[in-house]
């Protein structure tokens, strides 16, 4: 069994408003709050350790533009790419200009503090029975 992604961490300036979004972006519920003002959030059903990664986000005063940034994609889930992109920028994402040009087959987006993420196609993979996925 391979590795998966189990949290993502994003250091936020505002991490109340970043979890708001989010939760709301991915469907997500408050999880849990640590005493240096982290907000876990992830699947109401499940939480930590489930199928999809739950996010912590990080409170830091010190947003430094020369650190790694994190980005993360997203699909959706129960609607098509078109309308989940109208739902996304009434949350508060904003696109992205990266000077793509060509079929756009994604969106690159912009969460409330600037970081980049995708909307990507909604893509379904159908394995055989008793195929394990890779």
């Amino acid at each position: 069994m391979a590795c998966r992604i189990s949290e993502l961490v994003v250091e936020a300036a505002d991490a109340e408003r970043l979890a708001a979004f989010w939760s709301e972006v991915l469907g997500y519920v408050e999880l849990g709050r640590e005493d240096d003002g982290s907000i876990e959030i992830g699947p109401h059903d499940v939480g930590f350790g489930g199928p999809r990664p739950v996010l912590v986000l990080s409170p830091s005063g010190d947003p430094r533009p020369e650190r790694a940034r994190l980005r993360m994609d997203v699909s959706a889930a129960d609607r098509g790419q078109d309308a989940e992109l109208e739902r996304l920028l009434a949350l508060g994402a904003a696109p992205v200009d990266v000077g793509r040009t060509g079929e756009r087959r994604r969106y690159v987006l912009a969460d409330p503090e600037g970081n980049e993420f995708c909307l990507l196609p909604a893509r379904r993979r159908t394995l055989p029975v008793g195929t394990p996925p890779r």
